[in-house]
């Protein structure tokens, strides 16, 4: 089996898909009824869908972003209108929210150490 989409319930699925489109550089695609796609590119298909219900609290499943410079990333994703969700420093993660709150790591291309208690090591201090 393989991974075929992603799929983000949210509240407005076109300015979820219009953030997630800047960032990750795909054009948003087709809008089909509740759902709003982004143009197919590597790895699976990203879907926002439109729902009555949001849940809260910390997300279950999440995205890990890899690029060749997370704090660089972390401006531009703030610009765009997403969060650096403090709360995660101690892990040493680079954990981000989009305008919804859903919550998905910036993390860097290439090695980077997790100790025994999960944490991070590769943003600075």
């Amino acid at each position: 089996m393989e991974i075929r989409a992603v799929v983000v319930d949210c509240r407005s699925p076109e300015r979820l898909a219009e953030f997630w489109s800047q960032v990750l550089d795909r054009p948003v695609g087709a809008r089909i009824g509740p759902y709003v796609l982004l143009e197919h590119g590597a790895g699976p298909q990203v879907v926002f869908q439109r729902v009555e219900a949001v849940g809260s609290g910390k997300n279950r499943v999440h995205l890990d972003l890899s690029c060749p410079d997370p704090a660089a990333e972390q401006r531009r994703i703030e610009a765009l209108g997403g969060r650096r969700l403090p709360e995660y420093a101690d892990g040493g993660f680079l954990v981000m929210a989009d305008p919804e709150g859903n919550e998905f790591c910036l993390l860097p291309e290439g090695p980077f150490d997790i100790d025994d208690q999960g944490r991070a090591d590769y943003l600075p201090g």
